[in-house]
């Protein structure tokens, strides 16, 4: 039904500072630095992987996640630190910036275009347009926390990824309402077995809603049907040096970018090939 192996390594990016984001856009990869007052943004080719140039967000302060926008041509950066969210336009590396007025973590696009963000000790979603006017807050219910990073489906619905840090045993990811409660969810306990997670902390959703998990604690990526059941781990703790921190997928590539980070401030990407077949006429 799915292809059996897990996806094979075929390049890593140098180490450097602690990755805290990557994405991509055309034929060029982002990968955004922490602990750098400057060029805090790696630029590569997409396919040679060979580091362009560096860009700069003036003012930025921790960095926590980072997002591509093939529509508006730019890149959104969290900041935790300062509560803002950051723009950065790719073709002239034009710089602005809006409050969130709550500690935003994970990014993601809506089917409209606007930023997603979650506000893990608040315990929303907030949607924003492409140049700051708030448009939207959706409260989870109590049991999602921490947040760490949320993704709109074509249904409207929202996958939601939270564990640990305030609660260290309900550890998820979760289909969530447009009233913020919980339809169905992966998880629950914590725990490295095949329907466990241990910090759950990113995600991507491929064209077809299968969901790729960031599985931190337990050093794998794990793939979950649209119907948030088990199918395979697509990036094993072999494969893996670091702790994996965040996660990007690009479909048309058949590639899943993996950052991971140590405990002393390095990080680098992890590129693999996503052999996974989730389209219907795959699965045959």
């Amino acid at each position: 039904m799915f292809c059996d192996a897990v996806g094979r390594v075929i390049e890593t990016l140098p180490e450097g500072e602690s990755v805290w984001g990557v994405t991509s856009l055309d034929n060029h990869l982002y990968v955004l630095r922490g602990n750098k007052s400057s060029e805090q943004i790696e630029v590569y080719n997409i396919d040679s992987y060979r580091l362009l140039h560096s860009l700069t967000v003036p003012g930025l302060g921790d960095g926590w996640d980072i997002v591509a926008c093939r529509h508006n041509r730019c890149a959104y950066i969290s900041d935790s630190s300062h509560n803002y969210v950051h723009r950065v336009a790719l073709s002239d590396a034009t710089v602005t910036h809006w409050p969130v007025n709550d500690t935003p973590l994970g990014l993601a696009l809506t089917y409209t275009q606007g930023v997603l963000l979650t506000c893990a000790a608040v315990c929303k979603i907030k949607e924003f347009s492409t140049d700051g006017q708030l448009l939207h807050v959706l409260t989870l219910s109590q049991d999602v926390v921490p947040p760490w990073h949320e993704i709109q489906l074509s249904s409207g619905q929202f996958i939601v990824c939270h564990g640990g840090v305030f609660n260290d045993q309900l550890h998820r990811v979760c289909l969530i309402g447009s009233d913020g409660r919980v339809v169905k969810s992966f998880g629950r306990p914590n725990g490295s077995g095949s329907q466990q997670t241990n910090l759950p902390r990113r995600m991507a959703v491929d064209r077809n809603e299968f969901v790729f998990v960031v599985d931190e604690d337990n050093y794998r990526v794990l793939l979950l049907s649209p119907q948030l059941t088990y199918v395979r781990d697509v990036v094993s703790h072999k494969q893996l040096k670091w702790w994996p921190r965040r996660v990007h997928l690009d479909y048309d590539r058949r590639r899943l970018y993996v950052a991971e980070c140590d405990t002393v401030g390095k990080g680098r990407v992890v590129v693999t090939t996503n052999n996974v077949k989730t389209h219907p006429h795959e699965l045959h």
